[in-house]
């Protein structure tokens, strides 16, 4: 159900005019460029569009505009963070219907939910719809998350639950990937600082921003190729 989702999907921007309405041209530009630059994918609404400034109209607009551009060029992937059950399932049912590829649902930042109560919500949430559903799981940045045990008991009871947003660390991805990898197509974001990291160890991909994404691709595409020595170089060569 996942059907291959793999590679750079930048998580773009929302662009504001003077008037602090969301700028059509700057969106139109910005998804333009990625696709230039040789993306695999677009993603919206996560921590980098800053989705927890948003109106629900403004992130719905987002989605509607990103899908428009894309023109079907590349998937579509939407974050949805809204705080409730309801709010949730009503934002996978737009992104649903505007065309998207896969969605990934954020936990509601609630400080000391129980993990066993997150894996009630994601699977509430997660029940009955008929796409490709991911989870992103960044307890460093929202606070709350799922330990391993807990991401497989999810996917036990949410079938549609198939891919997974890590944050983390290589030897976090390393174990993550060791105990899940079998089971989730897995991306990690942290702006793919760690992208060789992350490939070495098995994920399909990673969702970093926009601005580095054209040598990120590049990276990426060599090393699927199999041509290591060359990612690893150009790698090298970004770092600091």
């Amino acid at each position: 159900m996942s059907k291959g989702f793999h590679g750079i999907y930048p998580m773009l921007y929302a662009f504001f005019r003077a008037d602090n309405s969301l700028d059509r041209f700057a969106h139109r530009r910005q998804v333009g460029a990625c696709i230039a630059a040789g993306a695999h994918g677009l993603a919206v609404g996560g921590l980098a569009t800053e989705c927890n400034k948003l109106s629900t109209d403004e992130k719905r607009q987002l989605v509607e505009w990103t899908i428009e551009d894309a023109a079907d060029r590349v998937p579509v992937s939407v974050t949805v963070s809204e705080n409730t059950l309801a709010g949730q399932r009503s934002a996978i049912d737009h992104a649903h219907e505007a065309g998207v590829a896969w969605v990934v649902m954020q936990p509601p930042p609630v400080r000391g939910a129980s993990i066993d109560a997150l894996v009630d919500f994601f699977a509430a949430v997660a029940s009955g719809f008929d796409l490709p559903l991911g989870i992103q799981n960044a307890p460093e940045y929202i606070g709350i998350g799922l330990d391993n045990p807990a991401i497989r008991t999810l996917a036990n009871r949410a079938s549609n639950i198939q891919i997974l947003k890590a944050e983390g660390p290589p030897p976090y991805i390393s174990g993550l990937m060791r105990e899940l990898g079998g089971e989730f197509t897995v991306f990690n974001g942290r702006n793919g600082v760690e992208l060789i990291d992350n490939l070495r160890a098995g994920c399909a991909g990673t969702i970093p921003s926009v601005e580095c994404c054209d040598l990120q691709v590049r990276i990426y595409d060599n090393w699927r190729s199999g041509d290591q020595q060359a990612a690893t170089a150009q790698f090298r060569h970004a770092l600091p």
